[in-house]
């Protein structure tokens, strides 16, 4: 289990430090990221670690001081909960921050899915 809160913790570095290469490689090459909104009831899929880093390298273009502020993390070996605070702001001057919790899936020491949840307030 500490294992996989590593992971996620060093997911969230990774993140904030805007590295795309190694939220990839930690990732596993069939992962699934079921994002906060889309057409479906689970928002989108993006497939494969290195969609799922272009998706993210086009947040931190949109917000370039996107940050992801990690409160806990649980896990229990094959799944894990990492629950945070997001903050950015984006190019019109609009400024995010939401509370939220990530669900992961885990796989031979990798992340396998992720699927994200947000609560939504008002830009500031």
């Amino acid at each position: 289990m500490r294992d996989e809160i590593k992971l996620m913790r060093d997911f969230g570095a990774a993140f904030n430090r805007h590295d795309s290469q190694a939220l990839a490689a930690m990732m596993t090459d069939d992962c699934v990221f079921y994002t906060l909104a889309g057409e479906h009831e689970y928002g989108n899929a993006i497939k494969g670690a290195d969609a799922i880093a272009r998706a993210f390298a086009a947040v931190w273009a949109a917000m370039p001081d996107a940050h992801w502020q990690p409160l806990h993390c649980f896990a229990d070996g094959e799944h894990g909960l990492s629950h945070w605070l997001f903050s950015g702001t984006a190019a019109d001057g609009a400024r995010t921050v939401a509370q939220g919790c990530d669900i992961f899936t885990f796989r031979a020491g990798k992340i396998a899915s992720k699927n994200a949840f947000r609560k939504q307030t008002p830009n500031r």
